[in-house]
């Protein structure tokens, strides 16, 4: 069976009885045209089944109206808050987003940027992206670009974080205002904002004049697993644990209540970035807030100012984090 072709202005202007132009009016959203027109051309175009070819417009504005992002792992309930506020941004003003991922690999990462620019996206945010600086720094030759949830220096780039030093800090604060001394992390080497929690914490503890414990981990659920088995098998157990992010603490509860303990009877437990599962009545992690959606809707704005060239230099945003306090943390059992 022959594939049937498909509709082109000309059929469109054929079936409404008027010009190819006038379709072409139409279809740009022109405002010099009748009403009766117009409901007539998109009549027809409705009966047929026709699309504004978007590549031929975009060639023919030179814009397409198109924000790339990069996301490193669709997988992390972290990141679709974070694109709502992206999305919401970039509708608001009239840009439309276009997703892609690497899922965290960083070859694979490059190929997916290369896609976006490809489609000739007019700027790109970057989603904590595995990649290097060096294939970082080659972007902004070509589009504005801004990066969000990890830290960079390379030239050209905005950034918006989160502060995850002071996140930590808050942490440390509750834990301790708890009567805690004894707390561990289970960080998130080498993932991204996983440095500044790791410094936020030491300093917070040192600056009490604690020990700090540090656990390899990880950012997924099996590493925090593993974390807590390594906690389990490295001798006294602390009274609290500040895990890597939401995720990971999901692995460090489930491997400890395996291994009898209640959490927070026996030990606490904080997580990092109250994602969506976090409040369920069954998890209720005690855990730091990362305005999401706010992180999104600066990264966009970031990104237009650069594209309507209203700025050309590099700009740095730090939001700020708060504490939400849940179930999973109490003061620490006596005897």
């Amino acid at each position: 069976m022959s594939r049937r072709a498909a509709p082109t202005i000309l059929d469109v202007a054929h079936r409404a009885g008027v010009s190819k132009s006038l379709v072409s009016l139409v279809m740009r959203g022109a405002p010099n045209v009748s009403e009766d027109k117009r409901k007539a051309v998109l009549a027809a175009a409705d009966e047929l089944g026709y699309r504004p070819n978007a590549a031929a417009r975009s060639l023919a504005r030179q814009r397409t109206y198109l924000i790339g992002v990069l996301v490193s792992d669709f997988g992390n309930p972290f990141f679709s808050e974070m694109l709502e506020g992206v999305e919401e941004a970039a509708f608001a003003a009239d840009y439309r987003a276009l997703f892609n991922t690497g899922s965290r690999i960083p070859e694979r990462e490059v190929i997916a940027l290369e896609t976006l620019l490809q489609l000739r996206t007019e700027g790109v945010v970057l989603a904590s992206p595995r990649f290097d600086d060096v294939e970082l720094a080659k972007i902004p030759r070509s589009v504005p670009v801004v990066m969000v949830g990890k830290d960079t220096r390379a030239a050209g780039v905005d950034v918006v974080m989160n502060d995850d030093h002071h996140g930590a800090e808050l942490v440390v604060q509750h834990l301790v205002s708890l009567g805690h001394r004894r707390i561990a992390h289970i960080h998130g080497l080498p993932g991204a904002g996983a440095a500044a929690r790791l410094d936020g914490f030491v300093e917070a503890m040192r600056r009490r004049s604690l020990d700090p414990v540090l656990i390899e981990g990880g950012f997924t659920e099996d590493a925090g697993e593993a974390g807590a088995q390594r906690l389990l098998d490295a001798g006294p157990l602390p009274t609290a644990v500040f895990a890597a992010n939401d995720i990971s603490a999901v692995g460090v509860m489930r491997t400890l209540e395996a291994a009898g303990l209640h959490i927070p009877r026996d030990i606490s437990l904080v997580g990092y970035d109250n994602v969506d599962f976090s409040s369920l009545e069954h998890i209720a992690l005690s855990t730091v807030d990362q305005p999401r959606r706010q992180i999104g809707t600066l990264a966009v704005q970031l990104l237009l100012e650069r594209i309507g060239g209203s700025r050309t230099r590099s700009k740095r945003v730090t939001v700020e984090p708060s504490l939400v306090v849940r179930a999973t943390t109490a003061a620490p059992r006596v005897g």
